[in-house]
């Protein structure tokens, strides 16, 4: 296993492959699929300052290559998650890392403030595609000046690993990225779901209760990888985390040769639960055969040819 180990900044995981957030829970019931300590790690589902009920159904809705989701960050809180999580995350046997969001600053500086003691979090996963109620709605995600003031906020309250997850719906993600970065980022989480919709054109109403939802799967690995590949070439010393559209091993290892150090399995595994494990045994066979040292290998080793 020790030729699958690769690290995200000071974060070492024993292979590149986790479990995205919102997908996975706290791998509660997925650990009575498999073993969790197989896996490079566990992306918690996002939490917040205070519990969500989350927004209106319909939330789900199955599209061409892809799904769309509407759960509207529906959570406990930190208090219950502290309470009711941390003791079974702390016994998984893998990379933790909690995903968090709020809607002001000082929401992610108390959750963060809160997070900070816990021995068992191996980094903190901001969530930025949130809306800014400070700005009018505006995703945070989408401002630079915006990014970089949350993250140099937040960089002095802990000295856990801060992982900046960026929205695909930023109009230049390299600049966004560069800005997490100079605030004191030490990862980069490329992407988050794009903005989608769908209509019931017999009712004439939207399929979601919300309107508006994310849309994940396979649909949007192609911009997913332009997104990486487009971060590691505008910052090739930072660490990529590639997410979007991984649906098999070989969708992992396009977003390690795009540049990603380490990717996350998300929606593929409501089709296919073991997917992460199928991943990490062709990521293996994939060095074995391309006679790769090791899986840190593959990161940015793409080809451009002329």
């Amino acid at each position: 296993m020790s030729k699958l180990a690769v690290s995200v900044g000071s974060v070492r995981l024993k292979n590149p492959v986790l479990v995205a957030s919102g997908c996975f829970g706290v791998g509660r019931e997925y650990g009575e699929l498999f073993d969790l300590s197989l896996l490079g790690g566990i992306v918690t589902k996002t939490v917040t300052r205070e519990p969500r009920a989350g927004n209106p159904a319909p939330r789900l809705w199955e599209t061409p290559s892809g799904m769309l989701n509407s759960i509207g960050l529906a959570n406990p809180g930190i208090e219950v998650f502290i309470e009711k999580e941390i003791p079974f995350l702390n016994d998984v046997g893998c990379a933790v890392v909690v995903s968090i969001a709020g809607k002001v600053f000082e929401d992610f500086e108390e959750l963060v403030r809160r997070l900070d003691p816990i021995e068992c979090i191996d980094a903190i996963e901001i969530n930025v595609s949130c809306p800014n109620v400070k700005e009018g709605g505006l995703a945070f995600g989408t401002s630079p000046e915006t990014v970089e003031s949350l993250v140099a906020t937040l960089r002095p309250l802990t000295a856990k690993p801060l992982w900046v997850k960026l929205t695909p719906d930023a109009t230049d993600i390299a600049l966004i990225g560069r800005s997490a970065v100079n605030g004191g980022a030490d990862a980069l989480c490329a992407i988050n779901t794009l903005t989608g919709m769908e209509i019931d054109v017999g009712r004439r109403v939207p399929r979601i209760g919300n309107i508006f939802a994310g849309l994940s799967g396979p649909a949007i690995r192609p911009v997913a990888l332009a997104k990486v590949f487009t971060l590691h070439s505008a910052l090739p010393d930072i660490p990529i985390v590639g997410i979007g559209g991984i649906s098999e091993a070989g969708d992992a290892i396009a977003h390690m040769l795009a540049g990603a150090s380490a990717v996350q399995v998300g929606s593929g595994i409501f089709r296919s639960p073991h997917l992460p494990l199928e991943v990490i045994r062709g990521i293996a066979e994939y060095c074995e055969f391309f006679d790769f040292a090791g899986a840190r290998d593959i990161t940015g080793a793409l080809i451009i040819e002329g």
